[in-house]
């Protein structure tokens, strides 16, 4: 199997009309292609959910999220709490507005994205922190806004599934149970860049190596964390309670694919329940892309469908 045509036709169209960085590019002007090309690859708008800016207030900040609801949805609905990709560095609530708002259509759940710091502006631990006390802020206020008080999942995409099993641990080891479920896409887990996939993929489409390099570069360009924390490195140490059930996308063509698969093993280990979803003819990041393929449109059905399924049957 190869990767996806679709997919490929829109990476050869991304590299005509948006040109390839100088390799000293500073991160604003990184931030700034992808946020262009997320802009001329926006979904078209549609009434199948409803959005709403919300401010999370919090401790020396306030930050920006984004609910969406499914229309027509009657009762209290689960909430997802969600952190969108970007290697800690680019993205934000418009760059991932697609998929979040086709996650909220699939899975019939509220998804509530939150727009956290980003580095080397805001480097480690930054994200990690603005992460666990956006997850919390929203758990605490899920009656006022109208969510269900016992359902709650967090997810993310990439470094945002870095953050979201970060801050479902650590919220889970305040109270346990709170987070009920993690949705994971294709998540960046370690440091390292000479796995198989890593090898496999290097070159991308989608993600190269020397890109995950960066990005890892920029994330922990302030004060170095120590090599057993958790935050920055999420399988350096066992869980102190059962982790959250998950469910893992890995992308077939992916410099992360063993990264999701580690988890998985990793997550069982402790003793958490994983269900993976292994997405074929996938790259990196093609959640954000189901506009142009229906590939991915049907793979993302797929996952938010599934997601839905399993927050309303956690308990």
């Amino acid at each position: 199997m190869t990767i996806d045509a679709a997919l490929l036709r829109y990476y050869r169209a991304v590299d005509e009309a948006f040109p390839a960085l100088a390799p000293d590019a500073d991160a604003r002007t990184v931030r700034d292609r992808f946020s262009n090309i997320a802009k001329a690859y926006a979904r078209k708008p549609d009434d199948a959910v409803i959005a709403q800016n919300i401010d999370i207030a919090l401790e020396g900040r306030t930050l920006a999220a984004r609910v969406y609801r499914p229309t027509g949805a009657q009762g209290p609905l689960p909430l997802i709490v969600y952190f969108h990709g970007g290697g800690w560095v680019v993205g934000d609530l418009d760059t991932h507005d697609g998929l979040v708002a086709r996650l909220a259509q699939d899975s019939q759940c509220a998804v509530a994205s939150v727009d956290y710091r980003l580095a080397p502006e805001h480097p480690f631990p930054a994200p990690c922190e603005d992460a666990l006390d956006a997850l919390i802020w929203l758990a605490e206020h899920r009656s006022r806004l109208g969510f269900a008080v016992d359902r709650l999942a967090v997810g993310g995409d990439s470094a945002g599934a870095h953050l979201a099993v970060v801050a479902a641990r650590a919220a889970n080891e305040r109270v346990a149970g709170l987070v009920g479920l993690q949705l994971l896409f294709y998540p960046v887990m370690r440091r390292q860049f000479e796995s198989p996939s890593c090898i496999a993929n290097a070159n991308g489409p989608g993600l190269t190596n020397d890109e995950m390099k960066w990005y890892w570069t920029q994330f922990l360009s302030g004060d170095a964390p120590e090599e057993h924390d958790v935050r920055a490195f999420p399988l350096s140490e066992p869980f102190e309670r059962t982790p959250a059930p998950a469910l893992v996308v890995a992308a077939a063509y992916d410099p992360l694919y063993d990264d999701a698969f580690e988890l998985k093993r990793f997550l069982e280990a402790n003793g958490g329940r994983v269900e993976m979803i292994e997405a074929h003819a996938m790259t990196h990041g093609f959640g954000r892309m189901h506009s142009q393929s229906e590939a991915a449109l049907g793979w993302l059905r797929k996952i938010g469908t599934r997601a839905g399924e399993l927050v309303r049957a956690a308990r």
